[in-house]
C-alpha cells in the first residue's frame, strides 16, 4: 500500500540534499520540488466562491478532486513510498488532514541568516547572469537583495513554517537543522526513520548526487540546486554585512519548542 510524506521548510536548508539521500531506498521517491501543490490551489482556486464555476461544486467534489490530482501525478511511480516536496505545503496542512489519514512532514530549516547567505553566494557566484530571483529594482545592492527574498522566497517560507510550528497539525512536523543533517548525517537519518516509524534504510553519505541543471538554467541560476557527493558540513565566514546577518538570525524561531508539539532535530532553547 502506498504512503505519501511532504518535504517543506526553508529554501537553501537542505531539501534537494535530503531528496538526494532519500533516493537511495529503492522504496522512496523524493524530488527536489514538484507542482502538485500549485496544482491543488489553482484547482480550488477555480472552484472556489470567487469562480463563475462555484455553483458546480461542493466541498466533496473539491476534495476528490484535490486527492485525484495527487493520485494521478504519482500513477506511474511504483515506489511505496512518496515524498512531494513543495515550500507551502506547511501552509496547508488544514486541507493535507482531510486527504490523507497518515502522513508527515519533513521540514528543513537552517539559520535564516545563513539562507540569506546562501543565496547571496550563489548570486555573487553567477555575476554576469542577471537571474529571475530579483529584478532591476531589487538586485542592486546586497541589502535590497536580501529585502526582496525577506518579501518573496524566504518570508513566504518562513510564515508558512511558523503557522504550521504553531498550529494545531504541529505533531505531523519533524524539522531538521541543516547543520545537523551535514554534520551527523547517519544520527539524523536514523531519527528521521524513526519519526515515519520505517525501518531504516543504510544509506552511503560519500556517494550522494543530485543535480537539476535544466531547472536552474530557466532560473538563470547556475548551482542552485546541485548537490556535492559527500555529505559534510563546510564551515566558512559569512559574506553578509553583520548587521544584516544579526537581523535574520534571530528570526529562528523553532530554536524555542515552548507552544509546539513539533518534533526539531536541531539546536534548541526551550523557555522554562
Amino acid at each position: 500500500m502506498r504512503s505519501i510524506h511532504f518535504i517543506s521548510g526553508l529554501p537553501r536548508s537542505g531539501s534537494t540534499l535530503l531528496s538526494a539521500i532519500l533516493n537511495q531506498n529503492p522504496d522512496f521517491s523524493a524530488s527536489m520540488s514538484s507542482p502538485v501543490a500549485s496544482l491543488v490551489n489553482a484547482t480550488l482556486e477555480m472552484t472556489g466562491a470567487g469562480s463563475e464555476f462555484y455553483d458546480f461544486f461542493n466541498e466533496e467534489k473539491r476534495i476528490r478532486l484535490s486527492k485525484a490530482i495527487i493520485d494521478a501525478y504519482y500513477a506511474d511511480n511504483e515506489r511505496p513510498v512518496i515524498f512531494d516536496t513543495n515550500r507551502m505545503w506547511t501552509a496547508r496542512l488544514h486541507q493535507l488532514v482531510e486527504l490523507y489519514d497518515d502522513f508527515k512532514v519533513i521540514c528543513l530549516v537552517r539559520d535564516p541568516a545563513w539562507v540569506m547567505d546562501s543565496f547571496e553566494k550563489i548570486y555573487r557566484k553567477n555575476p554576469f547572469n542577471y537571474s529571475r530571483m530579483f529584478s532591476a529594482q531589487t538586485r542592486g545592492t546586497v541589502y535590497s537583495r536580501c529585502e526582496s527574498l525577506l518579501g518573496g522566497t524566504v518570508g513566504i517560507s518562513l510564515t508558512a513554517l511558523k503557522e504550521a510550528f504553531y498550529g494545531e497539525y504541529s505533531d505531523r512536523l519533524l524539522l531538521i537543522d541543516y547543520d545537523l543533517l551535514t554534520k551527523f548525517p547517519e544520527k539524523t537519518l536514523k531519527l528521521l526513520y524513526q519519526f515515519l516509524e520505517i525501518e531504516y534504510f543504510n544509506h552511503d553519505f560519500d556517494n550522494v548526487e543530485y543535480a537539476a541543471d535544466e531547472f536552474d538554467y530557466t532560473l538563470g541560476v547556475k548551482g542552485l540546486h546541485t548537490v556535492q557527493r559527500k555529505v559534510e558540513f563546510r564551515e566558512r565566514r559569512s559574506i553578509l554585512p553583520p548587521d544584516l546577518f544579526d537581523k535574520y538570525t534571530e528570526m529562528a524561531f523553532w530554536k524555542d519548542t515552548a507552544g509546539s508539539a513539533a518534533s526539531v532535530i536541531g539546536p534548541k532553547n526551550n523557555k522554562q
